[in-house]
């Protein structure tokens, strides 16, 4: 396996489809805007990571492989996500993941608009001497998670949703004693107040 090969970024993501995603922001953007953001979101992480010199693997839930590749093309691996909360669907993908002589997996989402080429890089360096990467959310939550290899215990017992993600996740890795190194703080989009960060229109 290359070098090239041997680092795996994982975008987790929902294909966009009207009623079913982005709920939380139907209220202020309508069905059809919240699945427009989706698409949106997901298009332009995409394209900013595309030159990272990593594997690509989209693990997607709704609609299926077909659809997502006529979506987003085939120049990605593409796996559905797993069945249960997002702990276990974290565990489920680094575990498939790694189980393929991959040295280093970074995971993220698709809703961060300030997450960029560099921030990638600099965490899949810091995975050089570090166990664990965390992109501080100012939900409290992460927008990255790194690691050098699946441990399971980091998503067990999470209150995923609420603003104690990162704190529960670090008592977790200090207990196990993992190296951490933290990426800036950014903001996620999750509620109507994110959306004055975000510049481009939505439809009516």
């Amino acid at each position: 396996m290359s070098y090239y090969y041997k680092k795996s970024l994982i975008i987790f993501t929902r294909y966009p489809e009207v009623g079913k995603t982005k709920t939380r922001l139907i209220p202020a953007l309508g069905e059809e805007g919240a699945a427009k953001l989706q698409q949106k979101l997901t298009e332009d992480t995409i394209q900013k990571l595309s030159e990272v010199p990593v594997q690509f693997r989209v693990y997607f839930s709704g609609g299926n492989e077909e659809l997502m590749k006529q979506w987003l093309g085939n120049h990605y691996s593409y796996y559905p996500q797993s069945e249960g909360n997002l702990g276990d669907k974290l565990i489920a993908a680094l575990t498939e993941t790694f189980s393929e002589e991959v040295e280093k997996v970074v995971i993220i989402g698709i809703d961060c608009p300030d997450l960029d080429a560099t921030l990638i890089n600099q965490a899949f360096s810091e995975l050089s001497d570090q166990d664990l990467v965390l992109g501080k959310a100012e939900d409290g939550g992460y927008y990255l998670i790194g690691l050098r290899d699946c441990i399971p215990e980091l998503f067990q017992g999470i209150t995923w949703g609420t603003d104690q993600v990162l704190q529960e996740t670090v008592a977790i890795a200090e207990k196990l004693g993992l190296k951490i190194s933290y990426l800036p703080l950014l903001n996620d989009v999750d509620t109507p107040e994110d959306l004055e960060q975000l510049n481009f229109n939505f439809p009516d």
